[in-house]
């Protein structure tokens, strides 16, 4: 029985995983901790040798694991859902660590993991016949494409990941897992722990510095790559894959609209906007980025938001009443830093927050901001910020702000909040997002694809959709007479 095989792993030391084997590199570097600004583990670096070793036995694992029945696989993927379970507080500790996050944080992650972990086996890939008759048949069948590479951002280390390597590996992939070098822990102990469960090859990981993106998107042996990430760098590795006719899926940058109508509960709604605004300091794609209140109730609802978010709690990984942890990297803390610094140039108002002093203490920390009705021109309405800072606009018509929400180059997810279900969805189905929620936001399950429009990304994770793009799709024609 699964219960008792001890999938337990220790977390002192981290390896990439090749052929099942953990394989150290020449060269090594340490991520940092975003609460401390103290060097973590050593992490490999990886060249194009090691890049070589992983896809040859990624190769090479593919003829035997595509032959297995898709319930089959789905029982390797069982097993691997117990095995990460047993390892949960350890996960839990390992993302405040490297990622930055708090406890509740921390735990709300591995909820999202284990979601996914135990729902996509379930998932089928399904035979279709358009033409079925006594003369012939045809059959659209889903074969899987081979090698396939995950490139997973720093902000949802183990998530954003699992959500692709699952899929890939039910279809009948094999699967290599390329974290961040903000954040490569996590990802290495996922892929030990999948060395206990999975054939050889099936499952890798490798970690390195920015040049390992290239040598994988690169690689011939690659069938596809799925990228989580910048709209900036989905684009380079969109080119890159081109010269191979790679197949892509990317999930890029969000700048998500929140449009609240004039007869919401303002109470609860301000809580449920604020928090999907603020979790995780901003620090996700799918955040709120844009909220737009009616003017009947822009100020109510301003202070409402205002009182809510200063009430919230900033700590540390190791504080369990922290909402907010540190941003997770100094190249992010920098950028947002200059965004912040827009405030005081660009004379916006502030109704919580605003611009940092000089940096005083340990980790990487920025204070919860919230810019009132700035201008629709401005940086913090037209970019992503990514942090914890979000504009607060006034709208009084509804084709005017369905206008202002859809002329952003982005189109993650967009939300419409109104106690006329009826109005808020004749709203919400006129937004250009690859998701669109009424009265929710960030609302997700491992059976419903998300992914981006627009500049937002190409192709979409999860679900039977998600399922289908680690898939060519092949026509199969039978003729019943000989």
């Amino acid at each position: 029985m699964a219960s008792e095989v001890d999938y337990r792993v220790s977390f002192d030391s981290f390896h990439n995983v090749i052929n099942n084997k953990l394989a150290t590199t020449a060269e090594t570097f340490h991520a940092i901790c975003p609460s401390t600004e103290e060097p973590l583990w050593e992490a490999p670096v990886s060249t194009q040798e090691d890049v070589d070793q992983a896809v040859s036995a990624a190769q090479a694992a593919f003829p035997a694991w595509r032959k297995l029945s898709q319930d089959e696989r789905a029982e390797y993927l069982n097993r691997f859902a117990d095995a990460i379970e047993a390892n949960t507080q350890e996960f839990v500790s390992l993302l405040g660590k490297e990622a930055g996050k708090p406890p509740q944080a921390g735990g709300f992650e591995m909820f999202l993991v284990m979601g996914l972990a135990r729902e996509t086996p379930k998932l089928r890939l399904k035979e279709e016949r358009p033409v079925d008759d006594e003369d012939r048949t045809a059959i659209v069948r889903y074969v899987p494409l081979g090698v396939g590479v995950g490139i997973v951002p720093w902000n949802f280390p183990l998530t954003l990941g699992i959500g692709k390597l699952l899929p890939a590996l039910l279809a009948g992939n094999t699967f290599i897992w390329k974290p961040s070098p903000y954040s490569p822990y996590s990802a290495l102990k996922l892929a030990e722990i999948g060395a206990k469960i999975f054939p050889p090859g099936v499952f890798q990981a490798l970690s390195g510095k920015d040049d390992l993106g290239p040598m994988l998107t690169n690689h011939p042996g690659v069938a596809k790559i799925s990228f989580t990430g910048s709209t900036q760098t989905g684009k380079k590795i969109m080119a890159a894959c081109a010269g191979t006719l790679k197949r892509v899926t990317l999930e890029l940058g969000g700048n998500d609209v929140a449009i609240v109508c004039d007869d919401v509960d303002i109470e609860q709604v301000v809580a449920k906007v604020a928090f999907f605004a603020f979790v995780h300091g901003g620090q996700i794609c799918m955040n709120i980025k844009r909220v737009y209140v009616h003017e009947n109730i822009y100020d109510k609802f301003l202070a409402a938001m205002v009182d809510f978010v200063k009430n919230l709690k900033t700590g540390d990984h190791t504080d369990a009443e922290a909402f907010f942890g540190p941003i997770q990297n100094s190249m992010q803390y920098n950028k947002l830093r200059d965004m912040y610094s827009e405030i005081d140039k660009q004379g916006w108002k502030t109704a919580l927050g605003g611009a940092p002093g000089e940096k005083e203490g340990k980790g990487y920390y920025l204070p919860a901001t919230i810019v009132d009705n700035p201008p629709e021109d401005s940086r913090i309405v037209v970019e992503e910020p990514f942090g914890p800072i979000v504009p607060v606009l006034k709208w009084s018509d509804e084709e005017d702000v369905i206008s202002r929400a859809n002329a952003s180059k982005l189109g993650l997810g967009a939300s419409v909040w109104s106690k006329d279900v009826d109005r808020a969805r004749r709203i919400a189905e006129q937004l250009e997002a690859g998701s669109i929620w009424v009265n929710t936001h960030f609302e997700l399950a491992p059976n419903v694809p998300f992914g981006g429009h627009k500049e937002s990304g190409l192709g979409m994770d999860w679900g039977e959709v998600g399922l289908k793009g680690w898939c060519n799709p092949q026509a199969y024609w039978i003729k019943h007479s000989g």
